[in-house]
């Protein structure tokens, strides 16, 4: 198949080129850090940023897309369901 950008470097400001599902834990970080997190269901997702700080974002619309570097996702806190993670 012919990839006409693959020759390109992918910043954080370009599309995702991978995804991965994620299912919350509370201890076992992702194996990699996102770009971005598609939540599938709504509710609300309890996050570890790539800087290490905690927070939880409530209320978040099933179909959305938050561009955040995560390093974990945790299971307490998380009632977002179908949770994808973007690099």
């Amino acid at each position: 198949m012919t990839d006409r950008f693959d020759t390109f470097s992918g910043g954080l400001d370009a599309p995702a080129s991978h995804g991965f599902a994620i299912a919350p834990h509370d201890v076992t970080e992702l194996a990699e850090v996102t770009r971005a997190l598609y939540v599938g269901g709504a509710g609300a997702v309890a996050v570890v940023l790539a800087s290490g700080a905690s927070l939880t974002f409530s209320g978040i619309a099933g179909g959305t897309v938050l561009p955040l570097r995560l390093r974990q996702v945790r299971a307490t806190g998380t009632t977002a369901t179908q949770l994808v993670g973007l690099v």
